[in-house]
């Protein structure tokens, strides 16, 4: 009889610390005290769903992919963020990156689990390195948890973000427009285009340009910052008269990116012809 009772009590904690549809690993389980023999319990009786091998959740419908990241940022406790592509997506400029959402981008100082790309979702998990981006301006190493107060920001770097997500509010952090479009820009030419990098450009009419002045004192690619200098002279938006160009690191020398393209004599950067790039 006492075991029963501790089972039971066992199970209303797990609902308590772990909500429907949130993802948590076995070493999560054993951390708070669930041994091997209890969790295969939970999850011949249907309490639980093992969607990949020592992964589990209480079930609540299918999978998606932002629940994902909620269960990474909050019950794994992992410094992981939104960034790139997927952040700019989540903020509103969707229309301007034409590819579908097949791709989200995450950045941190360390990879994901293994078992992420292992779930069968309509997305592929793609990890960045932040460090290798930005020299101060990295991922903390904790972020705001399911307790999140959306009026509530002062624990999180000025380069990121968080939305409320799903029935709960569940906290998305990500990177800001202006650290996601530095990111997005470290993608071309391999993996984005110049052509939606330049469409993206002509949107981000409201950036922060103390925001983006940091972030590109702090960036360590010359080439992104080049390309972003280069976008930005195209469309002239009214921040860009209060960044200081000489305090950004644009290195020397010529950068060819496009095989065949111009050479922009202002930033040393070969871009596609159509661009217009004789400065």
């Amino acid at each position: 009889m006492s075991n029963m009772v501790g089972r039971k009590t066992k199970w209303s904690n797990l609902q308590r610390k772990l909500p429907e549809g949130l993802l948590v690993d076995a070493a999560w389980l054993r951390r708070n005290h669930y041994s091997r023999q209890l969790w295969h319990h939970y999850v011949t009786t249907g309490l639980l769903e093992q969607v990949v091998p020592r992964v589990f959740r209480r079930p609540r419908g299918a999978l998606t992919w932002q629940q994902v990241v909620v269960s990474l940022q909050t019950q794994l406790q992992l410094p992981l963020v939104i960034g790139g592509r997927t952040a700019l997506e989540l903020q509103g400029y969707a229309h301007y990156l034409s590819q579908e959402a097949t791709e989200v981008h995450l950045y941190g100082p360390e990879h994901p689990p293994s078992w992420l790309n292992e779930l069968r979702l309509g997305q592929r998990f793609i990890y960045h390195n932040d460090r290798r981006l930005f020299r101060k301006n990295t991922i903390p190493s904790k972020l705001p948890g399911l307790d999140w107060n959306p009026g509530d920001s002062s624990s999180l770097s000025e380069s990121l973000t968080v939305q409320p997500w799903g029935q709960w509010n569940w906290p998305l952090t990500l990177s800001t427009a202006e650290r996601a479009v530095l990111e997005l820009l470290d993608e071309l030419p391999q993996r984005e285009s110049f052509h939606q990098a330049d469409m993206l450009m002509e949107s981000l009419a409201t950036l922060s340009p103390g925001r983006l002045q940091n972030l590109l004192e702090d960036c360590r690619s010359v080439k992104v910052n080049r390309l972003f200098f280069f976008l930005a002279d195209r469309h002239q938006h009214a921040w860009l008269k209060r960044l200081d160009k000489h305090a950004v690191p644009l290195g020397k020398g010529k950068r060819m990116l496009v095989k065949g393209g111009k050479l922009n004599k202002a930033y040393q950067i070969t871009v596609p012809e159509e661009m217009d790039a004789v400065s």
